[in-house]
């Protein structure tokens, strides 16, 4: 079974370093390739308020934030679910970098310690789409995902947005795809046929026909200026 987990986050800001937080947890569950509805979904009080700038973008203000856990209130949930998971990230040097701080502080173990692997879809559409618009909303306008109702960002839709990206992205590896859980279904079934009995009519071209023939052959040889290939086996 292949598992993976499309994820985004918002934030305070720009740089974990200089104490931005994260404000928002939207993880979308794949397996097989298909959604599977399991998502996962949180609002975080980072203690703090976002710079202007991050507010404009997805509008969750401190108010709205005041009564909402803080991060170590969900952190088991959190990792208990992506858990030998492949994480789904657009830029993911940014979330990977905000979720590693947050459990810094928690003294816990970095994130990929927790999944398979972390796969970043902007470095991808990078590698396909070399010097085309490569955000998420430009991906969305180039595949044909309907984007319409992002207005602000948020967490859960950009993670919904990003799997159907992804899956677009690439949809050429479903032919690879095979279930380790049902045989059955993947196995084909490959049945013998004794062909040494039938016997295949040759139809012969007429005198017409092959005269017709020679024609067009003179005709495409005059217009290649006597270059082409057969007249030179004919005269070798």
């Amino acid at each position: 079974m292949s598992r993976q987990i499309v994820f985004d986050t918002e934030t305070t800001g720009l740089s974990a370093e200089n104490g931005d937080r994260v404000i928002e947890i939207g993880c979308v569950e794949l397996v097989n390739r298909k959604l599977t509805g399991r998502n996962l979904h949180y609002y975080l009080n980072p203690e703090r308020d976002s710079h202007e700038d991050a507010l404009r973008i997805h509008g969750l203000t401190t108010e709205f934030l005041r009564d909402k856990p803080k991060f170590v209130a969900v952190v088991d949930e959190f990792l208990d679910y992506i858990q030998g998971a492949e994480l789904i990230i657009h830029n993911a040097p940014f979330d990977v970098g905000f979720l590693n701080k947050e459990l810094e502080l928690l003294g816990r173990p970095p994130l990929k310690s927790y999944v398979s692997g972390i796969l970043d879809t902007l470095a991808l559409a990078k590698e396909m789409y070399p010097g085309k618009r490569n955000s998420l909303n430009g991906l969305c306008e180039r595949l044909g995902v309907d984007n319409t109702g992002r207005t602000l960002h948020g967490a859960l839709l950009d993670a919904e947005l990003l799997a159907d990206v992804y899956v677009y992205m690439t949809r050429g590896q479903d032919a690879l795809l095979i279930d380790a859980g049902s045989e059955e279904e993947t196995q084909t079934q490959v049945v013998a046929f004794d062909l040494s009995g039938i016997e295949l009519p040759v139809l012969e071209a007429s005198e017409q026909e092959l005269a017709a023939h020679a024609d067009v052959m003179t005709q495409l040889d005059k217009s290649s200026g006597g270059k082409t290939i057969w007249r030179t086996f004919e005269n070798s």
